[in-house]
């Protein structure tokens, strides 16, 4: 954990990803408990973008950046990521951005080699629907590059770092121009390269470049030194990908080296015209999956992945706008966990710190603090303590609670699911309670994810465990037949749960009394569904 405090509201927790001007970090938004992206900027480092004349450069690239995010904020599109706060902190700049789900390009492309041309269609496609919305503020992005473009787990593209992009004025062109030209060479149009004015034509070449690198797995110039990526650019004509995949179709290779061209007069007129390219291309929806080498084939060719499996970026176009499907059956990957205290000698993470400092969380009400830094200490103290040690057993307990209590059922049920069974497989009447009362938990997370079924199933089997145990605790085994009585009536048995809820009323007012709000709350069902039933 970091802690530094950005803006008496941001938490810095993990390091993204730094550069030569600055960082990105995970962080939490102490105001609406979230987290986000933080990127910062040193104001230092950047002094060359104000130009003479100056009294006050800092001050006067602060002015500069928030006006252009300003800017870059009013683009309204799906595909950007969103930006929420932006300002100066000290000596540095910083720009909050939504935290995204899912992997970069970069890693996207390196986990499926060969890349199937269909899915790099697909990719470019939702990417030149983000550029024409950008271009036509008009901003010019100037970095587009795979680790600047996140693959989210339903298809979606979404891009990232607008934080280099500039305005198309003079004033704000000096933002991003330091002397350098901005950009990664790699994916650096040649006008841009050599200093240059650029604009949206300079974009189309690095969306060329990205397109070339997703089919033939490097980009189209590499060398061992900027200088020469950046002449390679400017002299020497790209490899067509057909030669290295046969497969690819003619007319996206004639694509990629329309956009490639070193005149930016012989690209494509606009972000809208590659679309318009790329559209007969793209499956159609409700078409078959396609095959790995792109034909159309049987679900699941697809490169490997199958019509359910994450992070395919056909799927916009086959499944336009439907829900992703596997949420309800597979829990989403835990987001990066934050960095609990270092331990003061080594040797790993301080688990008694990262306890205090989640009691301290909690506290202030901060639950999604608290979930990460517990998600991020559990191996850890499986690896030092043994997994069924106490310390990891407490540890999970208070995850599983801290899940629930922040809503997170689905990553809470197989937490739950796992206390159970290691209480099960213990002896004695102190075990056998513990593994109850997390099974009916466990239930409780079936039942809010909307699994009615198995959630009636699981609370019919522990109602009799509980009802043995009613001395001790009278109002538990009535709670359950409270919530086997809604499930039925979700599952529509309204006779089924009209009867087992008049029964619980008259046990619920010998326990509570005719006026507890247990058993008026049953009262009111009740005559509810006499009307529905009269």
């Amino acid at each position: 954990m970091n802690g530094r405090l950005v803006a008496d509201r941001y938490e810095l927790a993990t390091l993204l990803g730094q550069g030569g001007m600055g960082q990105v970090w995970t962080a939490y938004d102490r105001r609406l408990d979230r987290r986000v992206a933080v990127k910062l900027l040193r104001t230092d480092r950047m002094a060359g973008a104000v130009g003479g004349g100056v009294d006050d450069p800092a001050e006067e690239l602060r002015r500069r950046f928030v006006r252009e995010c300003r800017v870059t904020a009013q683009v309204d599109h799906r595909g950007l990521v969103t930006v929420h706060d932006a300002g100066g902190d000290g000596a540095d700049l910083y720009l909050v951005m939504s935290h995204v789900e899912g992997a970069d390009l970069a890693d996207h492309l390196a986990e499926h080699d060969p890349y199937p041309w269909r899915w790099a269609v697909c990719v470019a496609a939702q990417l030149c629907a983000v550029l024409s919305a950008v271009h036509a503020v008009p901003i010019v992005h100037r970095d587009l590059k795979p680790r600047n473009v996140m693959v989210r787990l339903d298809g979606t593209v979404t891009v990232l770092d607008l934080g280099v992009a500039a305005v198309l004025d003079s004033d704000t062109t000096r933002l991003t121009r330091t002397g350098s030209p901005i950009g990664s060479p790699a994916y650096m149009a040649p006008e841009q390269a050599m200093g240059g004015a650029v604009g949206p034509y300079t974009d189309l070449y690095a969306l060329g470049v990205l397109l070339h690198e997703l089919l033939v797995g490097q980009v189209p110039f590499a060398g061992s030194t900027a200088l020469g990526v950046l002449h390679r650019h400017l002299y020497e004509p790209p490899v067509p990908v057909r030669q290295v995949r046969p497969e690819v179709p003619e007319a996206l290779e004639a694509l990629v080296l329309r956009l490639l061209a070193k005149d930016p007069r012989h690209r494509p007129a606009d972000a809208q015209e590659v679309y318009q390219a790329l559209a007969p291309l793209l499956p159609t929806p409700g078409g078959p999956w396609p095959a790995a080498d792109g034909a159309p084939g049987q679900p699941g060719a697809s490169g490997g992945v199958g019509p359910m499996g994450p992070m395919d970026p056909t799927r916009p176009f086959l499944r336009p706008h439907a829900p992703w499907p596997d949420r309800a059956a597979t829990p989403p990957p835990a987001p990066a966990p934050a960095a609990p205290a270092p331990a003061p000698t080594g040797g790993g993470p301080d688990i008694a710190a990262a306890v205090d400092e989640v009691k301290r969380l909690l506290d202030h009400g901060r639950i999604t603090q608290a979930v990460d830094i517990l998600g991020g200490v559990l191996p850890a103290a499986a690896a030092r303590h043994g997994e069924h040690s106490g310390v990891v057993r407490s540890l999970r307990k208070q995850y599983a609670a801290t899940l629930m209590d922040d809503g997170q059922y689905r990553r809470a049920l197989p937490e739950l699911r796992r206390l159970a069974d290691e209480y099960g497989a213990e002896s004695g009447p102190v075990a056998l309670r513990q593994s109850l009362q997390f099974r009916y938990e466990a239930a409780q997370c079936l039942e809010q994810l909307g699994d009615a079924a198995s959630a009636l199933v699981e609370y019919r089997t522990l109602l009799p465990y509980f009802e043995q145990y009613a001395a001790d605790d009278p109002a538990q085994p009535l709670e359950i037949r409270r919530r086997i009585g809604h499930l039925l009536l979700s599952t529509g048995d309204r006779a089924a749960a009209h009867d087992t809820l008049a029964r619980l009323l008259y046990d619920a007012e010998r326990l509570h009394g005719p006026h507890h709000p247990f058993p008026e709350e049953l009262r009111r069902t009740l005559q509810w569904l006499g009307q529905v039933h009269g």
